[in-house]
């Protein structure tokens, strides 16, 4: 018997908001997280622009010595799944760890650290590196600290598959669940890749927008897009079987009842031009939550802004649903984030949630130019309010993998 998967708890950091309440707050308000890079000096780089993480203490958060001693996309994990633990009001040091676990995806890892700790080998020597380079560089080792932290002893894992990172992670990690094999786990995503090899390497494939206009530049849909925007950033959800949430008296966000995971075979970086992967993928989610069409009121897109992503996604869509896909509010959450590569689908999972809780569908902003071949509603500039009682979130990556997550309304 399948059974059920609630949300209890929710947590993040991301260029709209260090916390969930914040970062809510301003993607129902369009609130533009792009700006210049502040970080670092970008003028030597052809990009100028990204979503930076604002306004953030981090060495008070972490203090030096565990700042210099891991790099920031496990930072940035730490502090969105702090945030989600104690809104889910478990206390770890109470449960049984065995039956707790983390899926916790990052599609780069540690950029920064890879980036600094060859700069030192060639000026010092590779004798001269520091010894937490690959522990603090290796994927995994994002799930790894939360686990450390938490005291849980039930799977760690990272699912790494570029953009679709965080949606593969909260998808296994439903599965999980649901299936029996687990009754607790952190899952979502992580990434910190806005240095400047990591904008130059998306550069350079021609990928990223070059306007260096921050009100001009994530323009997911619009005719004249030309490339997404980096962004950094971290989600973190608490999924919980259903029964256990409830007799804890658990806060309730929504319900995960749909899975769908595919690979389109076609490109290593361009979607399949008959969107037959990102199809699937959507059906194989309904079917998974015995979701009708119908039911459907809300699509969080992948939406990166790039002329083959938008056009294709939009096929998809109309393939998948037929006329319904005329009902549909649909929008892009990275024309206010960026692109936040691995984390993107699990921040896109918390505003799905959310979009459910509240029945309010924030917009695509920056949107100035209608395409023909983008011609569904995407929420243009402005939120509006609309009672959901289903949406799903699409998450779609480099390698022609695809990953969607269908949320319910949570009814008791």
């Amino acid at each position: 018997m399948r059974r059920r998967v609630v949300i209890t708890g929710l947590g993040a950091i991301s260029p709209i908001g260090n916390n969930v309440t914040d970062m809510w707050e301003n993607a129902k308000n369009g609130v533009n997280g792009i700006d210049f890079i502040k970080r670092f000096d970008a003028s030597n780089l052809e990009v100028k622009i990204a979503g930076e993480i604002k306004n953030f203490d981090f060495e008070a958060f972490f203090g030096k010595k565990q700042l210099k001693r891991t790099d920031r996309f496990v930072q940035v994990a730490l502090i969105a799944t702090k945030e989600a633990v104690l809104d889910s009001g478990l206390d770890f040091e109470k449960e049984d760890s065995d039956a707790i676990g983390v899926y916790y995806g990052s599609g780069i890892g540690g950029l920064e650290t890879i980036a600094n700790q060859e700069d030192k080998a060639q000026t010092r020597g590779y004798n001269r590196i520091s010894p937490y380079f690959i522990p603090s560089a290796i994927i995994n080792i994002a799930s790894g600290n939360i686990a450390i932290e938490y005291g849980i002893h039930g799977i760690a894992t990272s699912a790494v598959t570029a953009c679709a990172s965080a949606a593969n992670s909260i998808g296994d990690a439903f599965r999980a669940i649901r299936d029996g094999y687990l009754e607790v786990v952190i899952a979502g995503g992580c990434e910190a890749s806005v240095i400047p090899l990591g904008i130059g390497g998306f550069t350079v494939m021609q990928a990223l927008n070059k306007s260096n206009d921050p009100n001009s530049a994530s323009m997911p849909f619009d005719k004249n897009r030309s490339g997404f925007v980096m962004g950094e950033g971290a989600g973190s959800l608490i999924l919980e079987e259903y029964s256990r949430a409830v007799a804890r008296g658990a806060k309730i966000y929504g319900e995960i009842v749909g899975y769908g995971a595919t690979c389109d075979a076609s490109h290593i970086t361009s979607p399949d031009p008959e969107a037959r992967g990102a199809k699937k993928c959507m059906e194989m989610a309904l079917k998974d939550g015995s979701v009708m069409l119908e039911e459907v009121g809300y699509i969080n897109a992948h939406g990166t802004s790039t002329p083959l992503n938008d056009k294709t996604e939009t096929l998809a869509i109309k393939k998948a649903f037929g006329e319904h896909a005329k009902n549909l509010s649909i929008s892009s959450t990275k024309s206010m984030t960026g692109h936040l590569l691995g984390a993107s689908g699990a921040i896109e999972a918390i505003f799905s949630v959310l979009a459910i809780k509240d029945g309010f569908i924030p917009p695509t902003i920056n949107y100035k130019t209608f395409d023909p071949e983008c011609d569904l509603d995407y929420t243009v500039n402005i939120g509006k309010e609309k009672n959901i009682e289903v949406a799903i979130s699409n998450s779609l990556g480099f390698g022609g993998h695809n990953a969607t997550i269908a949320f319910r309304k949570y009814r008791g």
